[in-house]
């Protein structure tokens, strides 16, 4: 049998990771048995706040919403009811999307739904 010679695998399989753990802190960035174990962590953070940025993103846009039709006089439960009423179909991210880039068109449709 010949001998199979695995440092070739091994170095790439290194030189991978921790071109991955690039702009971490100390040993973690340098250190293999380090590194390992901040990417199992990084890519837990990352996995679970992909999720987290829908949940986030939502809040914002009723935040927003909420500042903009106070600055028109009615809150949001009031204006997501008329919009029910009226059968005018658009979503959270769009009305906040009028209310940040133009605000003289959402304010013109609060008002018109008052």
């Amino acid at each position: 049998m010949t001998r199979i010679k695995r440092g070739v695998a091994a170095h790439k399989r290194r030189k991978n990771l921790l071109k991955r753990t690039k702009g971490f802190m100390n040993r973690r960035s340098t250190n293999f048995p380090l590194a390992r174990e901040a990417l199992l962590k990084a890519d837990t953070y990352a996995y679970r706040d992909r999720r987290n940025r829908k949940r986030d993103m939502r809040a914002l846009w009723l935040i927003r919403l909420g500042a903009a039709l106070r600055e028109n006089g009615t809150t949001w439960s009031r204006f997501a009811n008329k919009l029910r009423k009226e059968k005018i179909e658009l979503n959270r991210k769009t009305l906040s999307e009028l209310a940040v880039q133009y605000p003289q068109v959402f304010d013109k449709l609060a008002q018109s739904l008052k």
